[in-house]
Order: structure tokens, then sequence, then C-alpha cells
């Protein structure tokens, strides 16, 4: 009994009783604080990537406006709102605008379908289908329609979906873009922030080296992948647009998708370009299949020219980044999983060599 009794320290109980209390307590909070910014998570992470991407841009405007880092960054946060809103809302206009066009027209007996051309039978596996299906079109729409009236109407119904997740996402994009111009108006006071957060979570080796590897990071990916992604883009815009390739807008879009995600653009130009041999004379065809190629393949010499010097980072860890981001978050999810997956992938390869070092003790 006077054993039983020795080995009970009531100190013991209650400092343990106390610990677990300040632990719990310390959990709710941290758990009420993250369900009150759980919307704001994905607009301040995106916004500390274009921060990080954009602050040499504001470092090279502010001298120019008289030293005022505020207006500096002010100025460039507009002109990255109205770089995303112009094509953002190109695209929502081509895409709903064309589909309010096509019913009213449909509506008033006046939407007319030109016969396909007989090239299009020589088309490889689909060529005989397409044709059938366009040639019925042509003769008798309102046949056409009522055959088809179920996948028209979920394609409808997909592509409005789409557009309106769409617009949901350039918003979030432009809070985000609002954030950063914050970020880079205080980027020093951030900088210090992030470097005393990354010490104290991994010390000072290697959590010292994490703030300025995460920057160099960032703008590599920036500049190697979705710089050359929209630099290539453009080049096969151009070519669409010259040509006249109906819904030109749409093509660009789904380009730059697959170009951000290290896809081949030649999934979407092979079938244009086989309707462009099948609608216009050969000369013409042959021109732009060769353009179009070379804008295709342009991502091969502007890699090395544009990702930045010792951050290699694999192409299956950006690709799996770009498509993880796309499904979480939509479109401005492919810009920001790249980035966020190859940070982590350079930190997790750091940690492991730091890991890989011999003990100097």
């Amino acid at each position: 009994m006077n054993s039983d009794n020795r080995s009970f320290d009531p100190l013991f109980v209650r400092n343990a009783i106390e610990s677990a209390l300040r632990i719990g307590l310390l959990f709710v909070l941290l758990w009420l604080a993250y369900d009150i910014i759980k919307p704001f998570i994905n607009p301040i992470i995106w916004g500390a990537i274009i921060a990080i991407a954009a602050f040499p841009l504001v470092k090279w405007l502010e001298p120019k406006v008289g030293g005022r880092r505020g207006l500096a960054a002010t100025l460039v946060t507009l002109l990255f709102i109205l770089a995303l809103i112009l094509p953002a809302w190109s695209l929502m206009e081509a895409t709903v605008g064309g589909l309010k066009r096509a019913s009213i027209a449909l509506e008033d007996n006046e939407l007319k379908v030109p016969p396909p051309s007989e090239k299009v039978k020589d088309w490889p596996i689909v060529g005989e289908q397409i044709y059938n299906s366009w040639n019925a079109a042509s003769t008798d729409l309102e046949a056409f329609f009522n055959t088809h009236s179920e996948q028209l109407k979920e394609m409808a119904a997909g592509l409005l979906k789409r557009a309106g997740g769409s617009l949901i996402g350039v918003l979030m994009f432009i809070i985000a873009l609002a954030i950063a111009g914050g970020f880079m108006t205080y980027a020093e006071r951030c900088g210090t922030a992030a470097h005393k957060f990354f010490v104290r979570v991994g010390g000072l080796k290697p959590g010292g080296e994490w703030a300025p590897l995460t920057v160099a990071t960032v703008r590599s990916v920036l500049q190697g992948v979705i710089g050359v992604a929209i630099i290539q883009t453009v080049l096969i815009a151009i070519g669409l647009f010259v040509m006249g390739v109906p819904g030109a807008t749409v093509w660009t879009a789904i380009i730059l998708v697959l170009a951000i995600a290290q896809l081949p653009p030649l999934i979407v130009l092979a079938p244009i370009i086989v309707w462009v041999f099948s609608t216009a004379d050969t000369t013409t065809a042959v021109f732009f299949t060769i353009y179009q190629l070379f804008a295709g393949a342009s991502d091969s010499f502007l890699k090395p020219l544009l990702m930045g010097r010792g951050l290699d980072i694999p192409m299956p860890v950006i690709l799996v980044g770009a498509i993880g981001g796309m499904i979480m978050s939509g479109i401005i999810g492919l810009f920001a999983g790249a980035v966020i997956l190859s940070i982590f992938y350079k930190l997790f390869i750091l940690w492991l060599d730091q890991q890989a070092l011999p003990d100097e003790s």
C-alpha cells in the first residue's frame, strides 16, 4: 500500500493534465484558424507564386516611378489582370455567344451547315462516320438535331458548366493577383518571415536553404514551362487565326492546356491540319502544316533558353503537377500545380541529400 502511494506522483499527474489541455487547446486553435482561412489558401498560394515570379519586373519598374514600390507593384498587378481578363472574356464570348447565336439561328430556321468535302471520307479511322454525320446535318439539320438531341444537350450543358467553372477560376485568379501585389509591395518583410519559418521548421541547415531554393524553382518552372507554353501557344494561335480556323479561340485554349501539361500540341493540330487540306488549296495547306509543325516543336529550343540553370525538373513531375492541379482547381491549378509539385520535388531531393551526408560529428 505504501509502495503504491510512493509511486503515485501528484505533481507529474498535474503537469501531464496541464500539458494535455494546452496541446488540446493549441490543436483546437489551429483547427479553427485553418477553417477560417481555408477559402483563401489557394489564392494565397497562387499569389505567392505570382509575386515570386513577377518581383523582378517590379524591381525594374520601381526606379522609373520615383522609387515607389507600392505604385510599381500596383501597375504590374493591373497589367496582369488586364492580360488575364481580355483573353478570358474572348474565350467566354466565343463559347457562350456561339451557343446563343446557334440557338437563335436554329429557332429562326436560319442555321445552315455547308456540305462536307469528299476528302473527308479519306480521313483515317473516323472519316466515313464524320462524313455521314456532317452530310446528314447539311441535308436536313432539323432531323439531325432530333436524332442527336440528347447528345447535343449534354454537350451544350457541359460547355456551359465548364464556362462557369472557368469564370470562377478567373475571379479567384484576380484575387490571387491582388494578394500578389501585396506580397510584392512588402517583399523584404515577406522574405524575412519565410526564411524564419523555414529555419524554424528545418533548422539553419537545410531549412536556411529552402527559401532561396523555392524562389529559384518558381522562376525556373514559370520561365521554362509556363513561359514556353504561352509563347508556343501564341505562335500556333497566329496560324489558326490567319487560316480562319473555326473556333480558333477554343482551340488555342486547349493547346495552352496541352502545352503546360507537357503534351504535344499535335494532338489538336493533326485533325485541324487534315481539315485545312480538305478545305484549302494544296499550297496553302502545305505552308500551314509546315508553320504549325515548326510552332508545335518550338518548345525544343525555347526551353534551353528560358529554363533556369541548375534546376533540372523531370518532365513527369511537371506533367503530374499540371494535370493534378487542373483536376483539383481547374485551369488555374494547371499553372500552380506544376510549380507547387516542382517545389516539393526540389525540397524533397534536398532533404534526401542532407540525410545522405555522413555524420560530421
